[in-house]
């Protein structure tokens, strides 16, 4: 069934999202063509979508004073792993401290998320539409990118299969200091 809803991410910065983009172009060339390379926080796990019929002011409205009071976010990429029992490989993130406080506010904001189909599992892909032969599958779980990075906005993309998404709106962390 083609998915039609609207997603919250997290793009990545500059310098992670080229590496991440690469290996997207290497391994699944759809998928790099399909948004930036960024973080999922609702849409695919934790909340659904939302519907589309969510009009971009009641998204601000619920959502500004989160990223108002939400400083940039500090994270690190874990070793690749298979998505949820899937042949999707993803590089994970700690889902607790400050990414899961982000989260649970967005999804306690009064928005509609739809059902998730999966917990909480925030994740960067690194394949999702090409079929792999084990060879890549084994290079993709080789893959390493461990330098922190600095999350300073969310983006919410209205993704509407087979079309390209299409960003509807970004909102700036500018929130005092992190919290740990």
């Amino acid at each position: 069934m083609p998915l039609n809803g609207i997603f919250i991410l997290a793009e990545l910065p500059s310098e992670i999202a080229d590496r991440v983009r690469a290996i997207n172009e290497r391994y699944d060339l759809k998928l790099s063509r399909y948004k930036p390379p960024h973080l999922t926080l609702t849409g695919s796990s934790g909340a659904g979508p939302l519907p589309p019929s969510v009009s971009v002011e009641e998204m601000r409205e619920k959502l500004e004073p989160i990223t108002r009071d939400t400083a940039p976010i500090t994270l690190s990429f874990q070793p690749p792993q298979r998505f949820m029992h899937t042949n999707i490989i993803v590089l994970p993130l700690d889902p607790h401290g400050p990414l899961r406080m982000l989260h649970d506010r967005i999804i306690t904001s009064g928005l509609p998320f739809t059902r998730a189909r999966y917990t909480f599992s925030p994740h960067s892909t690194l394949s999702l539409y090409q079929s792999l032969d084990a060879k890549a599958i084994r290079e993709l779980l080789k893959t390493r990118i461990p330098e922190p990075f600095v999350i300073g906005a969310i983006q919410l993309y209205h993704t509407r299969d087979p079309q390209p998404s299409r960003k509807l709106l970004e909102l700036p962390l500018t929130g005092g200091s992190q919290k740990d």
